[in-house]
């Protein structure tokens, strides 16, 4: 009889994680940072010495164990010298964060292009293991592979060299851009016609009787939206789009030149074909291919909006033959205001940010089932920064940080960070956002309905981190989530403020506390899909732009001239004449060629809350367990095709996406 194949192996019965405190993240000032830092990186560079001594056999408890350990702890350096990087109001902490993290990203390097850990792996038989190890080791593999760790010696120290001056440059990229606020000044009410009446107050004159109004978002979106001088608009604009030029003009065409070289050295044509091999899309051609279908189904939408905007406009101007940039968004607001009756500026009254802070809380606390609670004792590195721990029943799973308000030299824009990567007996994980909502110490602190989208966006991300970090192996958590799935998630959630019921339980006006008026909301559907297709046409001039510049030889590359043949391609998006934009989307550094992500990922969004809507409430509990148990706690232990058809009970549809673009609101 032939040999009995041994069963696979149960996964362990799960342990609680601790609750551990950052290593970097609350330290004093640059000197103690330099110190936590540095020994914290030699206790990695010790764990792969240990994990490199001799073994006659190689087996998981031996390898795969202590390796996980040292890429939770390297990750934790890695995440909270970036976070500090972007938010510690102290210059020296962010310069030393700066080098630490570039360190880090130093040793990262390195290990992925060991050979000898390599080799390990290679011999380490996972076949008796339970599936979540075997695919963690697949995963392990093939990132050694993509990191090009089966190359010879000369070209792996090549390959070093550019990754390390690819951190450096990357870091450069987006220093730039978050330390270039840039202003204009106005003469006085006239400037300010159509701007919301607490904007205006928020904004007294100076000595001089000028009124500056700053390209941080809480000024920008409203002026975009609401101010009635077109020059006004374009002034700003024109600030906003030309943060970090010309400083960034060489630092991008550095970075390209430095990535292209590196994909080739790693066996492909350009490093937008490199970059995806462990995406969903699957290769660059997969995204071209998405993009224009997203195209097709998007162009006849697009072109009504645009006849509904510049029709608009001719009211104003006789004779307008286009709209310009700095028209979009103004004229999209008067066609909500006029046409359907409905004026987003209204809103803002019931959006004050702790109340809505509130209502988001308590939305997603009764979808999930867990409770958020505030923490008081915890060091931070800002008075305004607030901690909050998650519990799932009595058992906590996770904690968060919300550095929510904007202030000098932070991050300009808004985005969730992991800090803690949680694995099933390491620790818990722990996240953090950092935006920029205005302030209540300013005063009511009223929202733009985009910033309350944003805020329920960003929070997306952080429940996927806390949900997702509890699986055996750091690749199994949401550190081996495909980056084209990785959005949907936090694109679904922004749905429950499309819903009347759900955004009336915390939309209450800041003075009387009166609930939004139904009639309100009742508009809000058919409004919010006002130029629906030209957002859909902006995002999809992003995506391209982001592939073109990452799938070519960028050595006679002029970036300014791609950028504006980019938009000539796409004619119903006007380009600002004169503006630099490939300088400050921070994005062509973090994302690189994968733009495309964000509309990829809202497909996937769409399609997932298909099963929201099937039910009488989007708040049902056991839709939302189900989504939850399925979609978010799995994190990346199978593949993201594999979840959603887990949740979906079939494979992922284009249906639910082109109904929104081209049916739903009309």
């Amino acid at each position: 009889m032939p040999a009995r194949r041994p069963s696979p192996r149960r996964a362990p019965r799960p342990k609680t994680a601790p609750l551990t405190e950052p290593r970097y993240l609350f330290v004093r000032d640059a000197d103690s940072l330099e110190k936590q830092a540095s020994a914290g990186l030699e206790e990695c560079r010790r764990h792969l010495d240990k994990i490199l001594q001799g073994h006659p056999r190689r087996t998981v408890r031996n390898l795969l164990v202590p390796y996980d350990r040292l890429l939770f702890d390297l990750s934790e350096i890695q995440g909270e010298t970036k976070f500090l990087f972007d938010v510690h109001p102290d210059a020296p902490v962010r310069t030393a964060a700066d080098k630490w993290y570039q360190e880090a990203e130093r040793f990262a390097t390195d290990l992925a292009l060991n050979r000898p850990l390599y080799d390990a792996f290679v011999g380490l038989d996972v076949s008796s293991e339970d599936a979540d190890t075997q695919f963690a080791v697949r995963k392990v593999l093939r990132d050694f592979r993509l990191a090009g760790v089966d190359n010879d010696e000369a070209t792996r120290a090549r390959i070093k060299e550019l990754r390390d001056e690819m951190t450096a440059v990357g870091q450069d990229f987006d220093r730039t851009i978050r330390e270039d606020v840039r202003s204009i000044q106005v003469d006085g009410s006239k400037d300010l016609a159509g701007l919301p009446d607490d904007f205006v107050q928020a904004h007294p004159p100076g000595p001089d009787g000028k009124i500056t109004i700053t390209t941080n978002y809480p000024d920008l979106i409203p002026v975009l939206r609401y101010a009635r001088d077109p020059e006004v608009r374009r002034r700003l604009q024109w600030e906003h789009l030309n943060r970090a030029h010309p400083a960034n003009l060489a630092t991008f065409s550095k970075l390209l030149a430095i990535r292209h070289e590196l994909a080739g050295l790693l066996g492909y044509d350009s490093f937008a074909e490199y970059i995806v091999q462990d995406k969903m899309v699957g290769s660059a051609k997969g995204i071209a291919e998405f993009l224009a279908k997203v195209r097709a189904v998007s162009e006849g939408r697009a072109k009504e909006d645009t006849q509904l905007l510049l029709g608009r406009k001719r009211k104003d101007v006789p004779g307008a033959t286009k709209l310009d940039a700095w028209d979009m968004n103004y004229y999209a607001e008067l066609v909500r205001a006029e046409t359907f009756d409905f004026d987003t500026k209204l809103l803002r009254p019931y959006f004050a940010f702790e109340k809505v802070l509130r209502g988001l809380f308590d939305i997603t606390s009764e979808l999930f089932g867990v409770r958020y609670e505030r923490v008081s004792e915890v060091p931070v590195w800002h008075e305004s920064v607030e901690t909050y721990d998650v519990y799932d029943g009595p058992r906590k799973i996770g904690r968060f940080y919300l550095d929510l308000h904007p202030r000098k030299d932070k991050y300009t824009h808004a985005a969730a960070s992991i800090l803690v990567r949680g694995t099933r007996e390491t620790a818990l994980p722990q996240a953090a956002l950092m935006c920029n909502f205005p302030d209540p110490k300013d005063g009511p602190a009223l929202m733009e309905y985009l910033e309350v989208e944003t805020l329920f966006h960003e929070f997306g991300h952080l429940l996927h981190a806390m949900f997702g970090g509890h699986g055996r192996w750091i690749k199994n958590t949401d550190d081996g989530i495909e980056w084209d799935f990785i959005e949907a998630p936090s694109q679904m959630l922004e749905e429950w403020i499309r819903d009347p019921p759900t955004l009336r339980r915390f939309a209450h006006h800041h003075q009387t506390g009166e609930p939004v008026p139904a009639e309100f909301l009742s508009k809000l559907r058919r409004a919010d899909a006002v130029s629906r297709g030209l957002d859909t046409q902006r995002q999809l001039v992003l995506g391209t732009l982001s592939l073109a510049y990452y799938n070519r030889d960028p050595a006679a590359l002029e970036t300014t001239q791609l950028l504006e043949a980019t938009y000539r391609k796409f004619p119903l998006v006007p380009f600002h004449p004169g503006t630099h934009f490939q300088c400050n989307f921070g994005h062509l550094n973090g994302y690189s060629a994968i733009y495309y992500t964000y509309m990829w990922s809202l497909v996937i969004a769409k399609d997932l809350f298909s099963k929201f809507q099937e039910g009488k409430t989007i708040l049902d509990p056991t839709v939302a367990r189900r989504y939850r148990e399925t979609i978010l706690a799995p994190g990346s232990r199978k593949p993201a095709a594999e979840l959603i058809e887990d949740f979906l009970g079939r494979p992922l549809s284009f249906d639910a996406f082109e109904n929104w673009l081209d049916r739903e609101g009309r």
